[in-house]
């Protein structure tokens, strides 16, 4: 059991803990090139442009479906491959190579775009050169999914492109007429039913903007505010630091679908917290990791299945979070009894009394930042979209870090 002076200590420490690295070194979708030189400025501009288009879409109203999809796929395969190293080992490492593949991530696009008009004129009577561009952008998705994802699923694609190509040599019941080299490349990238099918068509809408809500309010500092709003609600009780873990988790779950974005953001405070005070350092990963994954099945902002499920079976996504309310607070509140009952099991106290915030002073110094949260779910429930609900809490996310900002100035 920690001493008072060593849980003084545990704020100290547990600011010093670099939360992108342990990112990184769990997660392959975090694992990103350090930057450094013309290149920062490159992936900036990029993204800048990438949000920009995003958003004028969303406000102005989406493009056709193949104009939308296509231009979010050039804006995701150049910055893959100029954030994603082949390696996760050589994220210290640019090469040659992969600026060509993020300029042929763009051009694939762009051949796309600019021959938009023609390539709907002439549907079904592709040319060598769209045969050729179809083939190339299957190949960039794939080494794109590869980097960021991993193997396994790059395996399970090319399976199927080879048993739709080979399906004449197929024996038995898995036998097909096959699929001709023009048609699997041009069914693949110029319809959409292939690439450009309704995943990417809910990331060029949906997920994108609320993953852009979700990162405006990371800036404003809510994360921080959740960590510091379960201290102040669970701190004191008896196994305190779990039940903070778990309050804190479920807080956070409400603008990040990605669990393990959750665990890394409030674990790399909770889990020294829980381990300073004696708690055995099993239990304290286990209890951050069950309540983060709960993250993704919380509403407002989920994970990107439930995007998925409301295009899918054609429901509005309020229904979706409507749906998963109740689910959610199942799960948080078994989570929450079964560390009440390690803690009167095992003894485990909560957290001393200086240690723990006031809940009406955090509330009235950092409060305003649930606003965002608040307003997107009242755009949920008077009939606006998921794009125009994103929308509107995004800019309200910006406006409160902007505040944020010119109050530390």
């Amino acid at each position: 059991m920690g001493t008072k002076d060593d849980d003084r200590k545990v704020l100290p420490q547990t600011e010093e803990v670099d939360i992108d690295e342990i990112l990184a070194k769990y997660d392959r979708e975090s694992a990103t090139r350090h930057l450094a030189g013309w290149l920062t400025w490159a992936v900036r501009i990029i993204a800048i442009a990438f949000a920009v288009f995003q958003l004028y879409t969303a406000i102005r109203g989406e493009r056709p479906p193949q104009i939308q999809r296509v231009a979010h796929l050039g804006f995701v395969l150049t910055l893959t491959y100029l954030l994603y190293p082949p390696t996760t080992k050589g994220r210290d490492k640019f090469s040659w190579f992969d600026l060509l593949l993020a300029i042929a991530g763009a051009g694939v696009a762009a051949y796309y775009l600019t021959n938009y008009q023609h390539l709907m004129m002439r549907a079904g009577d592709y040319t060598s050169m769209d045969m050729f561009v179809g083939a190339i952008a299957i190949l960039l998705v794939l080494e794109a999914a590869r980097r960021v994802v991993g193997l396994p699923i790059v395996v399970i694609l090319c399976v199927c492109l080879i048993y739709a190509y080979f399906g004449k040599q197929m024996p038995g019941f898995l036998r097909h007429r096959g699929a001709s080299f023009e048609r699997l490349t041009t069914h693949m990238f110029f319809t959409t039913e292939g690439i450009l099918g309704i995943p990417l068509g809910v990331s060029s809408t949906f997920i994108f903007l609320f993953i852009m809500f979700g990162a405006f309010l990371e800036k404003t500092g809510i994360g921080r505010f959740f960590i510091d709003l379960g201290n102040a609600v669970a701190g004191k009780q008896r196994g305190g630091p779990a039940k903070v873990a778990v309050f804190t988790s479920a807080l956070e779950g409400t603008v990040s679908g990605s669990s393990v974005a959750n665990t890394v953001g409030s674990g790399s405070f909770t889990i020294p917290m829980m381990k300073s005070l004696g708690y055995r350092p099993e239990f304290a990963g286990a209890v951050e990791a069950a309540a983060s994954t709960g993250g993704q099945i919380m509403p407002p902002i989920m994970g990107a299945a439930a995007f998925l499920m409301a295009e899918f079976l054609n429901i509005p996504y309020v229904e979706i979070a409507k749906a998963a309310i109740i689910p959610a607070v199942l799960y948080f509140t078994g989570i929450w009894i079964g560390v009440d009952l390690e803690a009167a099991k095992s003894g485990l106290r909560g957290l001393p009394k200086e240690l723990v915030p006031s809940f009406w002073r955090v509330m009235r110094e950092r409060g305003q930042l649930i606003l965002p949260i608040i307003g997107m779910i009242f755009f949920l429930t008077t009939g606006r979209t998921p794009t125009k609900a994103a929308t509107c809490g995004a800019g309200r996310g910006a406006q409160e870090g902007s505040s944020r900002r010119r109050r530390r100035g």
